[in-house]
């Protein structure tokens, strides 16, 4: 198996504390008819660059059964500011619409195979993966977005369409793993979309 999550996978459970005070399996979700789980983190510029683009979306299809999640599996020993005193404040501050988890274990960033933050997995009401990539072609900067992923494909499964375009490479930071450089990335892990040789 590759260390990212194959598409139609099953989404793999977790228990895990969340901004809110409160903690949350998989389970409970079910009422969601399309499930958005993004690894991001406080600190990325990539995050921070499209975190309003991301609560667009979120707030678009919110109405149509789509709930997200975001997990921030970063190592605090990395950057202390991934740390979940710093995840609280933050959604204090920005009231994102969505609830935030922290993977300290990062077992669930293992178990899905994240690569970068942000790093989208869509899946459908059964828990089927239907899409994983990026949310949009320039999260750095929002002003030069063209193309958005997210948008499309929750677009398509909320009207009963196929999803034209299941895989994308997410762009963005490496997920920091504890005890490793800050630049490591697991050694089977690789690029989902090779490029197209010009």
């Amino acid at each position: 198996m590759p260390f990212t999550l194959p598409l139609g996978s099953a989404a793999p459970d977790f228990r895990l504390p969340a901004t809110d005070g409160k903690t949350y399996a998989l389970g409970d979700f079910k009422d969601a008819k399309v499930l958005v789980v993004f690894f991001t983190c406080n600190h990325c510029p990539y995050v921070i660059g499209s975190d309003e683009v991301t609560r667009k979306t979120a707030d678009a299809f919110a109405s149509k059964g789509v709930c997200f999640v975001g997990i921030n599996s970063n190592s605090k020993h990395t950057y202390a500011d991934d740390d979940f005193p710093h995840m609280v404040a933050r959604m204090q501050n920005l009231k994102f619409p969505w609830t935030y988890l922290y993977d300290e274990s990062q077992d669930v960033a293992r178990a899905y195979g994240a690569l970068r933050t942000p790093h989208f997995y869509v899946f459908d009401q059964a828990r089927r993966l239907q899409y994983t990539g990026r949310g949009v072609d320039s999260p750095r900067n929002a002003a030069n977005v063209t193309v958005n992923d997210l948008d499309r494909v929750l677009g398509e499964i909320t009207s009963g369409k196929p999803v034209s375009v299941a895989l994308t490479n997410p762009i963005g930071c490496n997920v920091k793993w504890d005890g490793q450089d800050a630049h490591w990335m697991p050694g089977d892990a690789c690029d989902l979309v090779p490029a197209v040789k010009k």
